[in-house]
């Protein structure tokens, strides 16, 4: 049980507290014990990096990886040294980490840990899922980041955080954390840039917060920030991406529209080879031609471009929420070690299958969404009311080769998992 009153925590936190303690979102606020350890704890972070060390020593491409710093001193050189490495003693990590970096103080950073450790994916998951459904969607979705020592401060110094996070914290030591409106910090340093080194002068003019394991600091979108500690611990940041609008349609929309807008095949109009041009006349006949197709191009581009937003926007928001709320990642460790387990597994009447949480199976017209993944959907076989019995599951699958099928397909995603109990299908 959390300082919340429960776990996760409930809507009027999300509609309510979080708002009036934050100041609308714009001040960092530290929660006294809101993450039980049941959810998420140092021992499950680590096993995170166990599995990073697992998918190094089998050549297995993931996209969590680890950064190791000694100091302020990013070391790449020592990352294959400690994924390498026999495993450590049983409650002697730190000793076991010194030993292979050659110094006393050190930090470990993981990055996309929600793709490697489904014990976190799901603990934390529910607090996503809670955010969520009380205050709103990251567009890019939340990611998981360990910060992992017993450094004396953040590797990256004072600096600025770009997205909206809440960082949790799980001992055994205490964190220090100091933050500064953007604003002040330019006041005070002259600057926007990092701060590294002796920055202990301009801690008294910082918002002092100590985590303690359990805590959760929310930290706003542009906010400086640096954590301090002088014994080993470890936390875990959620940051929220929302990425700008612009961003998005830059990334995205633009080039899937302008390339549907200019695709040219051989024994097409605009397949068909440009003329050679005359020296004598210089580039602007070039230009002429090249300015009629481009702005045509960006004319149709107008016109179909609120079509082409909504179904960005569609996909996009499908991919995460069918996704728990995590951002989609390529190489997923978690999400294809789960697939290739159920896809092992006969299916048959009489199984029993349910979603993994924190996930969700959406279906759409004739698309299906489970686990940041598409897959074709047959509306009359994966019906509303079967979609959120899986959702709810378990579910006993009846004697039916078409829904059996369609199982096995969304199984592929690592979005279902079997289950021991059983439940009549409706």
């Amino acid at each position: 049980m959390s300082s919340t009153g429960q776990w996760p925590p409930p809507s009027p936190f999300w509609t309510d507290t979080l708002p009036a303690k934050t100041a609308g979102m714009t001040r960092p606020f530290l929660f006294k014990g809101v993450v039980p350890a049941s959810a998420a704890n140092a021992d499950a972070v680590l096993d995170g990096f166990a599995a990073i060390r697992r998918a190094h020593a089998t050549g297995v491409e993931i996209t969590a990886n680890a950064r190791v710093y000694v100091g302020e001193e990013h070391r790449p050189d020592l990352v294959d040294t400690v994924l390498a490495a026999d495993t450590w003693p049983e409650g002697d990590f730190v000793a076991w980490m010194q030993e292979q970096i050659g110094a006393e103080r050190f930090s470990l950073v993981l990055n996309t840990l929600e793709s490697v450790s489904p014990a976190l994916a799901t603990g934390l998951g529910e607090f996503v899922g809670a955010l969520m459904d009380g205050w709103g969607v990251p567009a890019g979705g939340a990611e998981l980041v360990a910060f992992v020592g017993n450094y004396s401060g953040t590797a990256f110094g004072v600096h600025e955080g770009y997205e909206n996070a809440f960082l949790t914290h799980y001992g055994p030591g205490t964190k220090d954390f100091y933050c500064w409106p953007a604003e002040e910090y330019r006041k005070l340093t002259g600057g926007s840039g990092p701060l590294y080194g002796d920055y202990t002068w301009l801690l008294e003019h910082g918002e002092y917060f100590a985590l303690e394991p359990g805590d959760a600091l929310f930290l706003p979108e542009r906010v400086f920030h640096v954590g301090r500690q002088s014994e080993f611990s470890v936390s875990v940041a959620i940051p929220l991406y929302t990425f700008p609008d612009a961003a998005i349609a830059r990334g995205w929309i633009a080039p899937d529209l302008l390339e549907s807008l200019l695709a040219s095949e051989p024994d097409t109009d605009a397949g068909r080879p440009s003329p050679m041009h005359p020296l004598s006349a210089g580039p602007d006949v070039l230009a002429r031609s090249l300015g009629t197709v481009t702005a045509a191009a960006f004319t149709a581009a107008a016109e179909q471009a609120p079509a082409a937003a909504t179904q960005h926007a569609h996909q996009r928001w499908n991919t995460v929420l069918s996704n728990g709320g995590w951002q989609q990642t390529e190489n997923d460790l978690a999400r294809d070690e789960a697939a290739t387990a159920f896809t092992a597994t006969a299916l048959a009447p009489g199984t029993s299958v349910a979603v993994r949480a924190p996930y969700r199976l959406i279906v759409t017209g004739r698309q299906a969404f489970l686990r940041g993944c598409e897959a074709p959907a047959d509306p009359a076989v994966l019906t509303p009311d079967l979609v959120e019995h899986l959702n709810n599951g378990p579910t006993t699958l009846p004697d039916d080769p078409a829904l059996i099928a369609a199982i096995r397909t969304l199984g592929a995603t690592g979005g279902l998992t079997l289950t021991t109990t059983s439940e009549e299908t409706p």
